[in-house]
């Protein structure tokens, strides 16, 4: 579908323009996620991109790691990804995934295309660049994230539920109803906005 595929294209060339904004002396930076450093950010959407590409047969080739490049790093796996989103026969091929049995294409739109722009906020929220969301993406963001059933949003907030530290959620950090949407989705998400 065309529609996935440009839908990530535009939040990756977002990410990717946040990337190459990080001055080398931020790459340490705390980021909203407890655990990860700005660069820390960079190397989860990286490495989330080589899942996606396993149901399709393909894998990154590693020549660059975010440790060495960031910007290259990510360069790399974008390339693969798109790859994948444009050849009709690898898009369309299903597997099973943690949400159930779905094309390759719809998993990287529900994972990864989506993880671009939450963790692009962490990233610009950790080297001091402008936090604006896509507002189209925020809608959408906030309409398939508020209908998750309660019991799995629970599994979401619960770290390791998903596996050895995997944490997709953080408890939720409230806001006032009347907030802009975009701090509501950072707050149901985890984040304090």
């Amino acid at each position: 579908m065309e529609e996935i595929a440009e839908r990530y294209r535009r939040r990756a060339a977002a990410f990717e323009h946040k990337v190459a904004a990080v001055r080398p002396e931020q790459w340490g930076d705390q980021s909203p996620c407890e655990k990860w450093t700005a660069r820390d950010v960079v190397d989860h959407i990286v490495g989330m991109h080589g899942y996606m590409l396993m149901p399709a047969g393909r894998s990154l080739d590693g020549a660059t790691t975010v440790q060495e490049d960031p910007l290259a790093a990510f360069q790399a796996a974008r390339a693969a990804v798109e790859a994948v989103l444009d050849d009709p026969a690898l898009a369309k091929q299903e597997s099973d995934t943690p949400a159930g049995r779905m094309t390759t294409e719809a998993h990287i739109d529900q994972v990864i295309s989506d993880d671009l722009v939450l963790h692009g906020w962490d990233l610009a929220r950790a080297t001091g660049q402008d936090e604006t969301m896509d507002p189209g993406d925020v809608e959408r963001l906030w309409s398939s994230n508020s209908a998750i059933p309660p019991e799995v949003i629970e599994m979401y907030r619960t770290p390791d539920a998903f596996g050895p530290g995997v944490e997709v959620f953080g408890p939720e950090v409230m806001v006032p109803a009347d907030a802009p949407l975009q701090d509501r989705l950072l707050g149901f998400i985890g984040r304090t906005p």
